[in-house]
């Protein structure tokens, strides 16, 4: 987990820059957890097999892909069953994060690479996160619910996957936007964007156990 607190550039995420901004000094504890009436919000029933990420013509490397991200999507959805919008947006750490909030960004990373790996850096700037936005992607703001933030990853997915499938070409490879965290010149493939979501997929589901279990006692397993 990075503890850089720099400003982002307009790129919608870098590798480094996992972590939330500057820490709150709000310390809840689990005795503090709201008794309000949990969330419509609905998880996954469980993992997708490999036969859920299969499909016709599907290579083997596609739906291994497919189910991957697909694993660490169900743990970081599942780490928020049945919690009410009041304990989704409720920081029980020293830093920013907050489960609603880490649904929020995680979406936000999938859908911005996945305009990299299909339009290049134009596209994924094209709707960056700005100085200005950057914390709010961390917590839930405005009129977002926690349903509305599942309901909005779910979409986000769907179009991950209709991608997995459908583009031409895992190798197909376009350059990195301008940034003091990538290597100056460097271009990624479609199939390094998705091992780089799969990875930031499963290190945010690690923060939003940690948070949950300090929310409620709950975990994701065990």
């Amino acid at each position: 987990m990075s503890t850089s607190t720099a400003q982002p550039s307009t790129a919608q995420i870098s590798p480094a820059q996992t972590s939330a901004a500057q820490p709150s000094t709000a310390q809840i504890s689990p005795a503090q957890t709201s008794a309000a009436q949990p969330s419509t919000a609905q998880t996954s029933a469980g993992p997708t097999s490999a036969a859920q990420t299969a499909a016709p013509g599907l290579s083997r490397e596609r739906a291994d892909l497919r189910q991957a991200l697909a694993k660490h999507r169900y743990f970081l959805r599942h780490t928020v069953r049945g919690l009410t919008d009041e304990q989704a947006a409720r920081r029980t750490t020293p830093s920013q994060l907050c489960l609603g909030g880490l649904i929020k960004h995680v979406a936000g990373i999938e859908q911005g690479w996945l305009d990299f790996a299909v339009g290049g850096a134009a596209a994924m700037e094209a709707n960056a996160v700005t100085p200005e936005t950057w914390t709010a992607q961390f917590a839930m703001t405005g009129d977002d619910t926690l349903a509305g933030l599942l309901e909005r990853y779910e979409q986000v997915a769907a179009r991950t996957d209709g991608l997995v499938a459908s583009l031409p070409d895992l190798d197909q490879a376009h350059p990195l936007p301008s940034a003091p965290w990538f290597e100056p010149g460097a271009s990624w493939s479609v199939r390094r964007v998705l091992l780089h979501v799969i990875a930031e997929t499963a290190q945010h589901a690690g923060h939003a156990d940690i948070i949950r279990e300090a929310l409620d006692g709950s975990r994701s397993m065990g």
